[in-house]
């Protein structure tokens, strides 16, 4: 049996043998980074719900991957095996032949239906919704808003840092709202803003979103001393602790709903799906609860996993502009920690020493993870301390915060000329 025969029972190997050398090497590096991502998850260092779908399906696209012609309203690129689920047939022939691909490709269905249309981010957003407690902002409005907008540094600052490093605009503020940690915010905005990149902008995202577990107790350690890291909060013995009634939250997340999407228009699937959950749960609709917390989150997490690592092919991420988001994603999450510890300082000096600086950090909305990393380090320090109730406060209001910066880079970007 010669070569070529050998190749033509086994594909995925004639493939790799057909490839350009740099397609050959990203398809290998790529299949050993999702073996990893699955190794990480299992070990809890990374999100396992979210990396083990992932990891697989990038492990798998690139070993599998399939010929399909250029040209047409395919994806460029010899070996993808996606239709463009954002391109619009041009005659019925080429609608049939899409129509097709929806039934054979079992993949793309979910594809087209729900992730590239941003729906996935928004089943995801109302499932946050739904376990947030928004009483913990209510009790402490101000500081809670103060952390999570000296948290968004990121969002703001990286856009410049981009535009000098090449990128236009709209794309560098849809790599900025990776500064946010909130990964269906940065799924949304890039697809509103950066079509052609939000597939690699939201791989980046949900990549780093980790750095939150691994990267920011050492950002703690580096900039809070541990005389301040262990501090706790005093608070009055005599001081009647508020109790927030669920009534007032659901009128408070009523209200701020439709402000928001009277301000932002074009953001309401955001905003609506993020308070909606938020009703659901104030409004004691305990069945619908459980539903949108525990197989609509779930769900929609899973398969925003299994998506994200089955577009992750060789072609797409050899783009050249990929390697500048890496850079700029991590970059913008720096930035953000770092602002939101600089606003925890400013607090600690407003309230006479009584505040933990570190609790700034908890501001960046990667929700409830930064508030849970505040409340480790300092136990760390000081077993005694509490600061996981004011943590949470900045926490969610962060969620707030990115959820306006989204709204406001989608309505404003595309006006700018």
């Amino acid at each position: 049996m010669d070569r070529l025969n050998v190749l033509d029972l086994f594909q995925g190997l004639a493939t790799l043998a057909a490839a350009e050398p740099s397609i050959l090497v990203m398809r290998l590096v790529l299949i050993a980074l999702g073996v990893l991502l699955i190794y990480l998850g299992k070990k809890g260092v990374l999100e396992a719900l979210l990396m083990i779908p992932m990891g697989l399906g990038m492990a798998t696209i690139n070993a599998a991957v399939l010929f399909v012609p250029e040209g047409g309203w395919l994806r460029a690129g010899p070996n993808q095996i996606f239709v463009d689920a954002l391109a619009v047939a041009d005659n019925a022939a080429q609608a049939t032949a899409l129509l097709n691909i929806l039934q054979i490709n079992w993949l793309q269905p979910i594809y087209t239906f729900t992730f590239s249309n941003g729906l996935i981010a928004c089943f995801v957003f109302m499932g946050i919704g739904s376990l947030l407690d928004i009483g913990y902002i209510l009790k402490a409005p101000f500081s809670s808003m103060f952390l999570a907008f000296c948290a968004e540094a990121g969002t703001f600052l990286t856009i410049p840092i981009a535009i000098a490093m090449g990128l236009n605009l709209k794309e560098a503020a849809s790599i900025a709202m990776v500064g946010g940690a909130d990964g269906p915010m940065v799924l949304f905005t890039s697809l509103s803003l950066a079509k052609e990149l939000f597939v690699p902008i939201t791989v980046v995202a949900y990549l780093y979103l980790g750095l939150t577990y691994g990267g920011y107790p050492y950002l703690i350690k580096l900039l809070v001393p541990a005389r301040l890291r262990g501090k706790d909060i005093k608070r009055d013995p005599n001081k009647t602790i508020r109790v927030i009634k669920p009534s007032t939250k659901l009128y408070f997340a009523v209200v701020i709903c439709v402000i928001l999407c009277l301000l932002f228009p074009v953001a309401s699937p955001l905003f609506f799906s993020l308070f909606l959950g938020i009703a659901v749960r104030e409004s004691g609709l305990t069945k619908i609860r459980e539903f949108i917390e525990g197989p609509l989150l779930y769900g929609s997490t899973f398969f925003l996993g299994l998506l994200l690592g089955i577009l992750c092919e060789a072609h797409l991420l050899l783009n050249p502009k990929i390697l500048l988001l890496l850079v700029l994603g991590i970059l913008a999450l720096l930035i953000s920690g770092i602002g939101g510890i600089a606003g925890g300082y400013i607090l600690y000096f407003l309230k006479k020493g009584n505040y933990n600086p570190a609790i700034g950090i908890a501001g960046v909305s990667c929700v409830p993870s930064t508030a849970k990393v505040v409340q480790k380090e300092v136990s760390k320090v000081n077993p005694n301390a509490l600061v996981l109730p004011e943590a949470l406060g900045a926490n969610i209001s962060g969620v707030i915060t990115t959820a306006i910066i989204a709204g406001l880079y989608i309505t404003l970007i595309p006006l700018l000329k």
